[in-house]
């Protein structure tokens, strides 16, 4: 089948330890291990090897970016993991630079990006409700998606060439939780984008 790595990017904290995200790491692996695919899992707040990371993301058909989205980003820690990862890939690991040349200084900024053909997801959890995206009515994201808020991933991943498959997201997981829909939800998402 393919494989597959899965970054947890939780960063415990004593009122929200990261149980939900390493349950849902847990459950991706099973369930694409269950499928043939072969998965490594990173936890990031656990700590790291820089280089074993970026020969990581050169094995892996696909990557899975697991984190509780913090004051509307990723957690510190796994921002650090990026720092560090992706700044030391930049020698023609994960990019060749940022994609200009000394011919065209100007041109094809963040068109480096050395894993093609690499997918990647992004499954996040929010203390948001479903009902604050979308809305225009609603003020603070005045009718941002999930996937508008977190661009910058986006972004991130199209700088290493790599294709986006549909976004899970978990939303008020800490005010109004309903963890069995939402492993219900996950499990189908994973099925259709994924386990096959």
């Amino acid at each position: 089948m393919t494989n597959i790595l899965i970054l947890n990017g939780a960063q415990p904290y004593e009122f929200a330890p990261g149980r939900l995200n390493a349950s849902l790491t847990d459950r991706a692996r099973t369930a694409l291990e269950d499928k043939g695919h072969e998965v490594r899992v990173t936890t990031v707040a656990e700590g790291y090897d820089v280089d074993a990371e970026i020969a990581n993301h050169q094995w892996a058909d696909t990557v899975i970016f697991q984190f509780p989205v913090n004051w509307m980003g990723v957690p510190w820690s796994f921002k650090k993991y990026m720092d560090e990862v992706y700044t030391a890939g930049l020698d023609g690991r994960l990019s060749a630079g940022d994609g200009r040349t000394e011919e065209a200084p100007k041109s094809n900024y963040g068109m480096g990006g050395t894993l093609t053909g690499t997918r990647y997801m992004l499954s996040v959890t929010f203390n948001a409700p479903r009902e604050s995206f979308d809305d225009p009515a609603e003020a603070l994201f005045a009718g941002g998606s999930v996937d508008d808020l977190l661009r910058p991933m986006h972004l991130n991943a199209k700088f290493f060439d790599m294709s986006a498959l549909p976004t899970f997201a978990a939303f008020d997981v800490m005010k109004n939780p309903d963890i069995a829909a939402d492993f219900e939800r996950f499990d189908a998402h994973l099925a259709a984008h994924l386990a096959g």
